[in-house]
């Protein structure tokens, strides 16, 4: 099912960080909408939202509420999304779901528009995006997958604050106020005594590193890693992907950031690689690829690309991206355009 060129569409999370880059990419990006509602919880209803030079009043997320919408963009909590896709489904609306509600459901797509778009036509209603740091891992990866053959991966991730929500760049920020005056206590020790307790990481954050992104589950990955590795096996088709990914919370506002190595089934010629890379859809080219640079860009930013002297068939890079905006709400964009072609 394809939408109708004109389509009413609902934006649900609207209030949310995400949610109000979702209402900016649409405007950005000129999507032909008969209208654009948004849709938050009761406590956001009647809040106004800047969108064309105008402002959309908020709705409340309840039963009739996607009366004659068209497409919905979901960005809620997993337990939101759950509950209210099958209902807007229901009413009529195609879902494109961008929480971790529905990724993992045989039965939903789970689309990346630069490596599997034709997936996005096996709906039955609702289309779902992947993790934020899924995404900027794959869409190079797409290339050289169709290329080379992906086998194994070995990821590191870098990831911004801003992916614990806003109270994640809250304690970023006052830690970091309280830690810069206290710059001794940083090299003797001292500094978490120092820093504000946290209450979003289980650790301080400021001028820190966290390989705790998630809950670990049994065997002793965290959710994230978990997430990282079946969503790029479902995404690229790779059912007896062997991977492993170890997710770092870092002290960044936005943007996500990987190091990838990656085994394929046949030997990789560097310079064919970087121009397969350069010429991919979605991917920039740069010689130190960071998160600052990428902050409200809509490209996976690529470097460090290089052999692996000890196995010719592997290749590793470093890759990053909005977490923000082609991580969440770029994406799921882009999902409901290929539905109007």
């Amino acid at each position: 099912m394809k939408l109708p060129f004109n389509p009413r569409v609902a934006v649900v999370g609207a209030t949310g960080a995400v949610g109000r880059v979702m209402l900016e990419i649409l405007a950005q990006r000129d999507f032909p909408a008969s209208e654009v509602v948004a849709i938050a919880s009761a406590r956001s209803a009647g809040r106004e939202l800047p969108f064309k030079g105008s402002f959309l009043t908020v709705r409340t997320l309840e039963r009739g509420v996607f009366k004659g919408v068209d497409l919905v963009l979901l960005d809620t909590p997993d337990e939101v999304a759950a509950e209210w896709a099958p209902v807007a489904r229901d009413e009529g609306a195609i879902v494109v779901d961008n929480s971790a509600a529905w990724r993992a459901d045989p039965e939903v797509p789970l689309v990346v528009p630069e490596a599997n778009p034709e997936a996005a036509f096996s709906h039955k209603g609702i289309i779902a995006s992947p993790n934020c740091v899924t995404i900027g891992v794959v869409v190079p990866m797409a290339p050289l997958h169709r290329r080379y053959g992906l086998q194994q991966m070995i990821v590191s991730t870098y990831q911004a604050t801003s992916g614990a929500g806003k109270g994640g760049v809250e304690e970023l920020a006052e830690q970091s106020l309280k830690l810069v005056n206290e710059m001794e206590a940083l090299g003797s020790g001292g500094a978490a005594d120092i820093a504000p307790q946290p209450q979003v990481f289980v650790a301080p954050i400021a001028f820190n590193v966290l390989p705790a992104v998630g809950r670990v589950r049994e065997g002793g990955s965290t959710g994230e890693e978990l997430k990282l590795l079946t969503e790029t096996s479902k995404i690229l088709s790779i059912p007896d992907l062997q991977a492993l990914a170890t997710c770092v919370r870092v002290p960044t506002v936005v943007g996500h950031g990987s190091s990838v190595f990656a085994h394929f089934s046949e030997p990789v010629d560097l310079e064919e690689a970087k121009r397969l890379l350069a010429e991919a859809s979605g991917v920039e080219m740069n010689d130190v690829p960071n998160p600052m640079a990428v902050a409200g860009t809509d490209a996976c930013v690529v470097g460090r690309v290089r052999s692996v002297d000890f196995d010719p068939n592997a290749l590793s890079f470093f890759t990053v991206s909005d977490n923000l905006r082609k991580g969440a709400a770029l994406n799921t964009v882009q999902i409901a355009e290929l539905l109007l072609s």
